[in-house]
């Protein structure tokens, strides 16, 4: 059950005054979560709630598949190849390398807590300013099975350098608080500069067994950049002025 509460006080408009509440259901028994279920919760809300709606009708139980990610050995899963004009080529899975070929570069796992977030790998921090962490950061995410995957990059060096130093994964947790009871792990890819965080279990049993509004993660990128953080304001004030127009106020800080 989760109630979202999208409403608001004098409304200008009645979508605006609503909030909306999600119930999801789940059974081996098809009866248990049908239309005797629907019914039921429409007939106890018409006849107890003034202002209650539903989003759509009564409706019968639909299925939701479970699924995970996993490794399987390559020579039990077959590469087949349709083209255009019909013909079907079966693609050879790569040898793999021998111990004598240099590895190629994998991201390095952060330790939980990750480096301070008040100070860089030179000394001190800079002066800071109170801005959503999206000032200077880019980020995509989405899903792997029931796990989160949130990328989050800058485009300097510099940046970089604070961005490591100050995303640590207990600062991960605090801009998103839904993580702050599940497994998380940070990757670090300075080549990219970028850092990579998997929140372990926060879809459930992946998106068809989800009960997020946003089943598959993909706006948890933006939230994430949305949130108030520490950042120099030196960063700051650089992108505000490659990114004319500013915000509405003439730059006036952020909200605490």
């Amino acid at each position: 059950m989760r109630l979202i509460r999208s409403d608001r006080p004098d409304a200008p408009t009645n979508a605006e005054a609503q909030a909306h509440l999600r119930i999801t259901v789940k059974s081996h028994d098809r009866d248990v979560v049908g239309r005797r279920f629907s019914n039921a919760v429409m007939e106890l809300f018409l006849g107890g709630y003034a202002g209650f709606h539903a989003t759509t009708p009564p409706t019968d139980a639909t299925e939701f598949g479970v699924y995970w990610p996993a490794l399987l050995p390559a020579e039990t899963v077959t590469q087949t190849l349709h083209l255009a004009d019909g013909p079907v080529a079966e693609i050879p899975h790569a040898a793999p390398p021998s111990p004598s070929t240099p590895e190629s570069y994998s991201p390095r796992p952060s330790a939980a807590g990750g480096p301070s977030a008040q100070t860089g790998r030179t000394g001190p921090a800079a002066a800071t300013v109170r801005a959503p962490l999206g000032a200077v950061a880019g980020a995509r995410s989405g899903d792997k099975g029931g796990n989160a995957n949130v990328g989050i990059w800058v485009r300097t060096d510099e940046e970089y350098a604070w961005l490591e130093a100050h995303l640590s994964i207990d600062e991960f947790r605090r801009l998103l608080p839904e993580a702050d009871s599940l497994p998380v792990h940070r990757y670090e890819l300075p080549n990219l500069r970028a850092l990579n965080f998997v929140v372990v279990g926060l879809l459930g049993n992946g998106v068809a067994d989800a009960t997020r509004p946003d089943p598959q993660a993909k706006g948890l990128g933006e939230y994430v950049r949305s949130r108030l953080t520490d950042i120099p304001e030196a960063f700051v004030t650089a992108r505000a002025e490659q990114e004319e127009p500013q915000r509405p106020g003439g730059g006036a800080p952020w909200p605490e």
